[in-house]
């Protein structure tokens, strides 16, 4: 991967096809709706380079900006309940940008740009607890450096979002969008249907406007399901392309933290500063989106598990891609049951070394014995589901020096290799497409979770990159398109995905109904991590 200079990117910026092009869209009804309008700006559709563009002439502010995101947190966020603090300092934060701006020094693209983070990511003047309230106790010392790379870009740090508590590795039957710091998050598309976890603060507050970009972590669908389920673009990064330090583990061999937008330009701006480095130009001309996917092959794994009124979003999506010049063909990927079989007893062992190595830099249990005891005497962490069966799993699962543990992980990384390589391979395609999620079931604490999502499998256990973008719709609930490719592609992939994502246009406001009509509900159980 390239590096380049700030100068160099910001250059590319101004020269960009977005920032040549129309006046940003005033705000309307459904974009900003209550609170946070700015004269001229739609939340809702404006882009990064878009917003660089107005503070490069003087016609926007960040502090304009960041006042505008921290009023619409206040007007709307009582409905979706998606952030859990706002950052103090994000005025003063805004300020430092503005002055940068007047002196022609901005970093680069992600200057005075507001970015809220999953509470699970290590912030020094800000808690972070991952919804536990074990670690609600006082900040850590340090940021993670994820956190140090965005405030060297001079991106605002506006605040923390709620998270499926412990990144929903704690229960069984866990209910995402749930932790005991923070309560339920809500999908702002209709209310009483769950945000999927366990980035659900992240992804619902991009939904609702609440911020430009948010960040969120995953495991194996944590960022994609979300994304999907709250109808905006959601990437996760090769594993190792952004630094795990300082974010709250499940495990090394899996995790990464990942941008969530409105926009796939915006995600892709976000994870050249995450990364270090410049993934995918960064302002791709409109007029050239749709010749983009020309003679592009594309593998349609279709997983009708997920319903007919799921595979019927596919089969509309195949053909305004092959209407755009895309070859899609229809795939399967091989070995996933396998996978299945070994996934989950490799993280247990995971789980187990790595919090053990991260709750030993905080204040509160220091490791997961003493954790497992904090929850049960507390009632607090048992208001919307009592169990822990994952935590004691994994407190008793073998080490991961054990032999049979090093075999497990080594035929996964394997096998979920071969799957997306050999099936690349064998169609000579430049990605596979696959449905995101199911339509948000209905949030039910006593039942848990019903999702079974296979999708975001084969990537995140090769460490493999993967980009949701949206869809389409079922009875007003959301739906992504999930594109996967291999090894270190997150440039090809992100860019692949921006002309998918022009194509389709399936993106809408949320309209915050109470309910809706009910779908046929996937059911099992389990929840992305």
């Amino acid at each position: 991967m390239t590096k380049r200079s700030t100068t160099a990117l910001m250059a590319a910026l101004v020269a960009g096809a977005l920032l040549a092009a129309a006046p940003i869209p005033s705000a309307g009804a459904a974009g900003s709706g209550s609170g946070g309008t700015l004269p001229g700006i739609d939340l809702d559709t404006v882009t990064i380079p878009e917003l660089q563009a107005r503070m490069a002439d003087g016609s926007l502010t960040s502090s304009a900006l960041t006042r505008a995101y921290l009023r619409r947190i206040k007007a709307v966020d009582p409905k979706v309940n998606a952030v859990l603090h706002t950052d103090p300092t994000a005025l003063r934060q805004a300020a430092a940008s503005d002055a940068r701006h007047r002196r022609g020094r901005a970093r680069g693209p992600l200057d005075g740009i507001p970015v809220l983070l999953k509470d699970n990511v290590n912030t020094r003047d800000i808690p972070t607890t991952a919804g536990s309230l074990a670690l609600a106790g006082s900040p850590p010392r340090t940021d993670a450096a994820l956190v140090t790379r965005l405030r060297e870009a001079g991106a605002v740090i506006l605040g923390k979002t709620n998270l499926s508590e412990w990144a929903n590795f704690r229960s069984t039957k866990p209910t995402s969008g749930w932790s005991a710091v923070g309560g339920q998050t809500r999908n702002p598309y209709v209310l009483d249907r769950n945000p999927c976890g366990s980035s659900a603060g992240s992804a619902a507050a991009i939904a609702a406007s609440l911020a430009q970009v948010a960040i969120g972590t995953e495991t194996d669908g944590s960022i994609v399901c979300p994304a999907g389920m709250n109808g905006v673009a959601g990437h996760k990064p090769s594993l190792g392309l952004v630094s795990g330090e300082g974010v709250v583990p499940i495990s090394a061999e899996q995790d990464t933290a990942g941008p969530m937008a409105r926009h796939v330009v915006d995600a892709a701006l976000t994870l050249g500063v995450l990364s270090g480095g410049v993934t995918a130009h960064p302002a791709l001309p409109a007029a050239l989106l749709d010749t983009g996917l020309r003679g592009k092959r594309i593998g349609l794994w279709r997983l009708p598990s997920l319903g007919p009124e799921v595979d019927a979003v596919m089969t509309r999506t195949a053909a305004g891609l092959r209407a755009a010049g895309a070859e899609v063909v229809e795939v399967a990927l091989p070995y996933q049951q396998r996978l299945a079989e070994l996934e989950f007893p490799a993280l247990l062992s995971e789980f187990h070394r790595d919090i053990d190595a991260y709750l030993a830099t905080r204040g509160g249990p220091r490791d997961l014995a003493a954790l497992i005891e904090f929850n049960r005497t507390h009632p607090a962490e048992r208001t919307c589901f009592a169990g822990q069966e994952l935590f004691e799993q994994a407190l008793a699962a073998p080490p991961t020096t054990d032999p049979a543990y090093r075999a497990m992980r080594a035929e996964l990384k394997s096998l979920s290799r071969r799957s997306i390589d050999e099936t690349m391979a064998a169609h000579r395609l430049d990605a596979i497409a696959a449905p995101t999620n199911p339509p948000a079931w209905t949030t039910d604490c006593a039942r848990g979770d019903n999702d079974v999502i296979p999708s975001s499998t084969p990537a995140a256990v090769a460490g493999y990159p993967s980009l949701s973008v949206p869809a389409g719709f079922v009875n007003e609930l959301p739906v992504g398109l999930l594109l996967m490719a291999g090894d270190r592609q997150d440039a090809r992939l992100l860019s692949l995905g921006a002309a998918v994502e022009h194509r389709l246009n399936a993106r809408r406001s949320p309209r915050y109904l109470p309910t809706t009509t009910p779908t046929t509900p996937t059911t099992g159980p389990g929840g992305s991590r």
